[in-house]
């Protein structure tokens, strides 16, 4: 009996122990990047927006013209789908995610410069025309908080803007804001607790520090800058910090760097495997930096995409 005992009470405990470790996570190597699957289409200046587990990267500029594509990187099984493309093509708009429907802002469809807005439903993978910006642009960026996405700076036909405008996604409306500092285009941008902070960037002065902006009080106020001031390539905020990875400032650029709101500083992190010259379509799912694709001035564009692991 003692013997019979022993031989259960040692088998309950392994049967205990298989189930812990089956229930525990995959490790996570922190500070590092991995590859996904190749985009079916190289583009730069894409718009992307992260639901559930599928990133949604629509527009463009690819091999000399314009697109509307929508296609879908799943970043479960590392696969690509298709989705209902824009039906106005266009690159380097503005663009941010609310309640799981992603906005387009401007932009460029390679005639013209737009102050065209649309939704875009992934699911019904339908897309709705609203109510026009005040104000044409292109390489501006946006960020919401709450029902409401802040849109600002880029360029238009006379050169870079200090143009901010809120778009209120419940009633369809906008409101002009406080305008940037300074003039500026290529940011990176996020919502750092109840500020929005502007980094980088550049205008035909050369290239920008960084602005916070208080939503409360609808003013702007200089904040540290990068260390490495350059039109930005890729970036997302997580987990409470702002990543800036790559882009221009007269050559092509891996570095990537992180602002903390608490400390005011920046921090340099393990840099990119490819750079990229501008304008990667970026997106945070899972607590990762997803960038997609991006390209050069030269006109060249990539199809990769590279994953940070904070």
């Amino acid at each position: 009996m003692k013997t019979t005992f022993r031989l259960l009470l040692v088998s309950l405990l392994f049967v205990g122990t298989a189930s812990q470790m089956k229930a525990q996570s995959p490790e996570v190597t922190h500070n590092t990047w991995t590859s996904g699957t190749a985009m079916p289409t190289a583009r730069m200046g894409a718009a992307a927006g992260a639901v559930g587990k599928d990133i949604y990267v629509i527009g463009g500029y690819y091999v000399n013209d314009i697109t509307g594509l929508n296609e879908i990187y799943n970043t479960k099984t590392n696969t690509w789908t298709t989705g209902t493309s824009d039906p106005n093509p266009r690159a380097w708009p503005a663009y941010a995610l609310v309640n799981k429907i992603l906005y387009l802002f401007g932009g460029s469809n390679g005639s013209e410069l737009l102050n065209l807005t649309e939704s875009y439903d992934p699911a019904t993978d339908t897309w709705a025309t609203l109510a026009p910006m005040p104000y044409i642009q292109e390489t501006a960026v946006a960020v919401a908080d709450k029902d409401v996405i802040y849109v600002m700076g880029g360029q238009d036909d006379s050169g870079y803007l200090t143009n901010v405008a809120s778009y209120n996604t419940t009633t369809n409306t906008w409101t002009e804001e406080a305008p940037l500092l300074v003039p500026t285009g290529w940011e990176a941008v996020g919502l750092l607790g109840t500020t929005i902070v502007a980094a980088d960037g550049g205008n035909n002065s050369g290239y920008e520090g960084s602005e916070g902006y208080t939503i409360k009080k609808n003013t702007w106020a200089d904040l540290p800058s990068d260390p490495t001031p350059r039109l930005v390539g890729c970036y997302a905020v997580i987990k409470g910090e702002l990543y800036v990875a790559g882009g221009n400032n007269g050559s092509n650029l891996t570095i990537n760097e992180s602002y903390n709101p608490k400390t005011k500083s920046w921090t340099t992190l393990a840099a990119m495997p490819e750079g990229i010259d501008i304008s990667a379509a970026s997106a945070e799912s899972g607590g990762r930096l997803y960038c997609f694709g991006g390209g050069t001035f030269d006109q060249i564009v990539y199809d990769d995409v590279q994953i940070y692991q904070p």
